[in-house]
């Protein structure tokens, strides 16, 4: 017989020990030397058996408490199920709820809110997020499947440009992950900042002369730590986002200028004409794109501003317009400085709806001293 690998023979096994009544040679390794109680008795003077007082009492080998009881003529033993009923698998199987639908969770989109221009200021941001209920205490996501909207320029002007940009790109995958979402359109210091990195000091055309991306950056209050700090992620990131949106009625855009219509006559078709202009990587192209978008106060006269915004909603739908750029004082047509050279500007409570009740300015001015604004949409009556 042929020996199994790491064992003894097994013809050893099989004559050492006999099996006893009831008893069956488990698998496996084989068994210890047999003990004495297997080893045959020397033959008896007589032919007559060994009476039972002559058996030796061996309570260490006892194989049958291992065993199915021994049972005697006429009996049948009780069918004892292997498995208890409680660890038995059922038939029809439990379903597993939908963590998305348990409890109170509520379904289908949550609400709308919308954040004027950051411009760097992360600490003022997080302020203004945590009064809302939109992040805990460290900044995280904390508000469910709630819709939130930054309308463009993170950066420049304050202290912390990158850190704004890393937080909402964290807050993007955070809400995701909660059933809601945090979604930015691109503002015209994202366009800078982009323009400042890949081009330099490269001349642009503009209609002042020769002018660069650079120098442009520098005097629209481009921070040398931002650019220090600014990674290839961080740009292939501004270069996707959106130029416009529309939301439950409201068409968000960063500009307050009738320049997007220059790009498609559909969201879809403006989105494009931007991501398209920046892939293509021409410095003119891109000048171009961020002057447009730099203009401003286009809904601001009594008469024109209303026909302005009109437009607009009905090339690219909505019953109204949300955008920044333009802070609220300008708006106002108060005297202030962007750097806060003037003290003077009146101070900002909430966002400004003008041009017949068509458009919402939602840049608070916080690089005047003004305020961050975050606000929830459809604003109360």
């Amino acid at each position: 017989m042929t020996q199994g690998a790491g064992q003894g023979p097994t013809a050893r096994t099989t004559a050492a020990v006999p099996p006893g009544p009831g008893y069956a040679t488990p698998p496996g390794p084989p068994p210890v030397r047999a003990r004495p109680y297997a080893t045959p008795r020397p033959a008896a003077t007589s032919a007559q058996p060994p009476t039972p007082a002559e058996v030796p009492d061996l309570p260490e080998y006892t194989p049958t408490e291992r065993s199915l009881p021994a049972m005697g003529p006429g009996h049948t033993m009780v069918d004892r199920p292997l498995v208890p009923p409680e660890d038995r698998p059922t038939v029809t199987l439990t379903p597993v709820p939908d963590p998305a639908r348990t409890g109170d969770a509520p379904i289908g989109p949550g609400p709308l809110y919308v954040v004027g221009d950051v411009h760097g200021y992360l600490d003022e941001l997080l302020a203004a997020l945590a009064a809302e209920g939109l992040v805990d205490a460290d900044g995280n996501w904390s508000a469910g499947n709630t819709r939130l909207w930054f309308l463009g320029d993170f950066t420049d002007r304050g202290p912390d440009g990158i850190g704004v940009i890393d937080l909402v790109m964290q807050l993007s995958a955070q809400a995701a992950a909660a059933g809601g979402y945090c979604k930015a359109l691109m503002g015209n210091h994202e366009l800078l900042l982009i323009g400042a990195k890949r081009f330099g000091d490269t001349p642009v055309s503009s209609g002042a002369g020769t002018a660069s991306f650079q120098a442009a950056w520098l005097l629209n209050g481009g921070q040398r730590t931002d650019m220090e700090r600014l990674q290839d992620h961080h740009l292939q990131w501004m270069s996707r986002l959106d130029a416009m949106a529309e939301e439950d009625g409201h068409l968000l855009v960063h500009s307050d200028t009738t320049a997007y219509l220059e790009y498609g006559d559909s969201i879809e078709a403006v989105n494009d004409a931007v991501t398209e202009a920046l892939q293509r990587s021409d410095a003119d192209e891109c000048w171009d794109l961020f002057r447009k978008f730099t203009k401003r106060f286009a809904f601001r006269d009594e008469e024109a501003g209303p026909m302005a915004v009109r437009e607009l909603l009905q090339t690219y739908g909505g019953q109204r317009i949300v955008h920044g750029h333009s802070p609220i004082p300008y708006l106002l047509g108060e005297v202030g400085s962007e750097d806060g050279e003037d003290g003077g500007a009146p101070p900002v409570e909430g966002p400004h709806v003008y041009a017949d009740d068509l458009a919402i300015a939602m840049d608070g001015g916080v690089t005047m001293a003004g305020k961050l604004l975050v606000v929830q949409l459809p604003l109360p009556a």
